[in-house]
């Protein structure tokens, strides 16, 4: 079982939403696990199975987004599952709010991930704190 701080899977967490906000195609790729079985949920999307799928998926949404679109994520919950580290958040987009699930793995001495999965949230969450901007 890898012993990790939950700091560094949040620091993981948030450089998922730079390289989306900043549209980092590349950044997106590192961050994805090369060896571990790996799904993407996008929301209203059918399942991307494996690495090659969701990067395509990634450069496909990165070309098709106007400039400024951002997704700010709030309340950003780290859960440690043995060796498996989930981020339970919720996205703020500018139509609506989504709630997302975001999984990571230790890969050769890095975080990696291997899920995301956002869908639609009902109801707004009630917040607490300012919201975290990455850009």
């Amino acid at each position: 079982m890898n012993i990790v701080d939950p700091a560094v899977i949040q620091f993981a967490n948030d450089n998922f939403y730079l390289a989306f906000n900043s549209r980092d195609a590349v950044q997106m790729s590192v961050l994805w696990t090369e060896d571990y079985p790996c799904v993407c949920i996008h929301p209203g999307w059918a399942p991307l199975l494996g690495r090659d799928e969701i990067m395509e998926s990634w450069n496909n949404i990165f070309s098709g987004q106007e400039p400024g679109i951002q997704i700010v994520c709030h309340s950003p919950r780290v859960l440690l599952q043995g060796d498996l580290f989930s981020v339970i958040c919720y996205e703020q987009l500018p139509a609506g709010w989504l709630v997302a699930t975001n999984n990571f793995v230790i890969e050769a001495g890095s975080v990696r991930m291997v899920h995301h999965q956002a869908s639609q949230c009902m109801v707004p969450p009630e917040l607490d704190e300012p919201p975290v901007v990455l850009q």
